[in-house]
């Protein structure tokens, strides 16, 4: 049997989410709660996005693709460690642990330049309100939502590749509950190093380089928010702003302590906690963040339901 067969064969055990806890079916159907909301919220927000003609603005239809990533990055872990636990079993293949560390790369890339363009759509917006809709016309924002899915797909394709290539020696126990990249780069019995200095690399530009890009925008916005004379307008361009800000410090925060922190900072069980913070709780808070605090949105859904 060739050397590819074998690989392609092969199994992985995935540990599961802080393997050892005392109350894990707790934990597990609050997984299954977090995950059915996070679905249903963000495709009640994307079909309100579609539906009601006031919200077919540059704004919204960047939202409606975070939602889209959202729903797609949640899904890509969480229903394989949900069967894993109903069946009794830890397996994954070595296709669909690849698989998995595909989407998982891609979907969060693609989430980092979406939320950099988003927060350059406020920054047009604000800072300059008179050419708004020439700046975000129709073709811009769809060559946004283009790029943002083409971005972290590209991305991902090139980083998998080379990921999954590594041969893997003894323990195929990955510790963790879904197919991390640094998780399985860790059963390798080659040097990594190298890769994972590229994996470092990657870190910046995905995460860093935008989240300093997010962070110039609104120091700028809010610096021309502050000469807003109304303070009906100040509380308006607050309230959109601060939604997005905060959905910004939520995914950012995480992933920056992961992949731009020395390892050795961290352990694998923390590790484990900031994943399950943006890949399982903050696809659920975004719908919340952005229905809660737009009332925009609120009549939307008032107008649907009535």
């Amino acid at each position: 049997m060739s050397k590819e067969n074998e690989t392609s064969m092969m199994e992985f055990t995935l540990l599961g989410l802080f393997p050892g806890i005392r109350h894990v079916n707790f934990l597990i159907y609050t997984i299954l709660l977090v995950y059915i909301v996070a679905v249903t919220g963000n495709a009640i927000l994307v079909i309100l996005l579609t539906l009601d003609p006031q919200l077919h603005t540059p704004m919204y239809f960047l939202l409606s693709q975070l939602s889209l990533m959202d729903i797609s990055l949640i899904t890509t872990t969480v229903p394989k460690m949900l069967t894993n636990f109903f069946s009794s079993t830890s397996h994954i293949s070595y296709i669909a642990c690849g698989t998995q560390v595909y989407f998982y790369i891609s979907l969060a890339g693609s989430e980092c330049i979406l939320l950099t363009l988003m927060a350059y759509d406020r920054y047009v917006a604000i800072c300059n309100p008179l050419r708004y809709v020439i700046i975000m016309n129709s073709r811009v924002c769809l060559q946004m939502a283009i790029a943002s899915w083409v971005g972290g797909a590209v991305n991902s394709l090139v980083q998998t590749s080379y990921c999954m290539h590594f041969p893997i020696c003894g323990s195929r126990e990955i510790q963790h509950f879904f197919c991390e990249i640094q998780a399985v780069l860790k059963l390798s019995c080659e040097d990594t190093s190298a890769y994972e200095k590229v994996v470092s690399v990657m870190g910046i530009i995905f995460l860093f380089i935008p989240f300093g890009l997010i962070i110039t925008s609104y120091i700028l916005i809010f610096l021309s928010i502050h000469h807003i004379n109304s303070s009906k307008g100040k509380s308006k361009a607050f309230t959109t702003c601060s939604s997005h800000l905060m959905v910004v410090v939520l995914y950012f925060g995480p992933t920056m302590v992961i992949y731009l922190t020395p390892s050795a900072l961290h352990s694998s069980e923390q590790d484990q906690g900031l994943s399950v913070f943006y890949t399982i709780l903050t696809p659920m808070f975004n719908p919340l963040t952005y229905s809660l605090r737009n009332k925009d949105v609120q009549a939307a859904l008032k107008k649907i339901m009535s």
